[in-house]
């Protein structure tokens, strides 16, 4: 694991148009199911296959949180530390279901000099199609 942080980028050196470097994650069974913990989520069509069956999904797929926490990571990996997430507008799209693989690909959409923000268009695709869309408010140190 490597001890290096991403220095945070300042306002200044953003352009409306950047593209932010894709993030691509296996969907696992372990992730789902740790993930759905972690968030005190214990639906069980987050860890039991034979109940999410039941309830009509072909098996265990991953919930809202954990996608949303991975949007939160895409955006603050390329931003850095330092910038503040001040708005997360999402919509959920396809299940993740364990053996995909989500890619996180977004850019920059719209910089505002009053406020100090940039905001960040988003799309989550696994194999069955979008994941994920949405905006990303982001507030920059200057």
């Amino acid at each position: 694991m490597s001890s290096e942080t991403t220095p945070t980028r300042s306002f200044g050196s953003i352009l409306v148009g950047d593209t932010l470097p894709p993030l691509v994650i296996p969907v696992t069974r372990t992730l789902i199911v740790s993930t759905a913990i972690a968030s005190r989520d214990y639906q069980d069509v987050h860890h039991d296959p034979d109940l999410a069956q039941e309830r009509g999904s072909p098996d265990i797929f991953m919930n809202i949180l954990t996608t949303n926490g991975f949007v939160g990571r895409f955006v603050t990996d390329w931003t850095g530390p330092e910038a503040m997430l001040r708005k997360v507008d999402i919509r959920l799209g396809a299940p993740n279901y364990p053996g995909d693989t989500m890619t996180l690909e977004g850019s920059v959409t719209a910089k505002n000099e009053e406020s100090g923000t940039i905001e960040v268009s988003l799309r989550g695709r696994n194999g069955l199609g979008d994941h994920v869309t949405g905006k990303v408010l982001v507030a920059m140190p200057a």
